[in-house]
């Protein structure tokens, strides 16, 4: 190997370390700031659905915050969005307000989001079901998720805070490297 394709090696993979380290601490920011009641709509993020209409822990996690900000919060509106997936049962949405229900949140509190199949969609359908003068959220999603989230909201015209959701330690590495890839797409080519 000559010279210069050893330097040309050398300087990729630092620069590769180098875009992977930054969107780590991009995703880190996305946990800022942190919702405080300020805003009367809650939007939960769909995350997949195991046979029997069981939530991953990804999503049980996003729900049971939630559950916990709603009732710290009582004026609150919820949205909760996720279509189907061709490997689920039933739509994320559906799952997700029987659980709420089940555990103590009025249905009158709950509007349903039951198309989207990735997150833009999910803030863009969303997005329909506020009321005009609305332009200021809170999304719940997994801690790694919400920088994204946070960007394509507001692509859309919303201004967001957060609720971040611990993300389980089963799928914390394989997450945090889809993730980075799903923002450095999101950052060059949009949605």
């Amino acid at each position: 190997m000559k010279k210069w394709s050893l330097y040309v090696v050398v300087g990729v993979v630092i620069g590769a370390l180098g875009v992977y380290s930054w969107l780590g601490s991009e995703i880190q920011q996305g946990q800022k700031p942190v919702a405080d009641g300020t805003n009367d709509y809650l939007i939960i993020l769909g995350a997949k659905v195991k046979p029997g209409g069981v939530p991953s822990l990804s999503l049980k996690n996003r729900l049971d915050v939630a559950i916990d900000y709603l009732t710290d919060h009582p004026h609150v509106q919820v949205i909760v969005s996720g279509g189907q997936g061709m490997d689920e049962e039933q739509t994320e949405a559906s799952l997700m307000y029987d659980y709420l229900v089940d555990r103590g949140i009025v249905a009158e509190r709950i509007l349903i989001e039951d198309r989207s199949t990735s997150t833009y969609e999910n803030l863009a359908f969303s997005k329909v079901l506020l009321p005009d003068n609305v332009s200021a959220i809170t999304i719940v999603s997994n801690n790694f998720h919400l920088h994204r989230a946070s960007y394509l909201a507001h692509t859309l015209g919303l201004e967001s805070d957060v609720v971040a959701a611990p993300t389980p330690k089963s799928v914390r590495l394989k997450s945090g490297i889809r993730e980075r890839l799903a923002l450095l797409k999101t950052y060059l080519l949009g949605s």
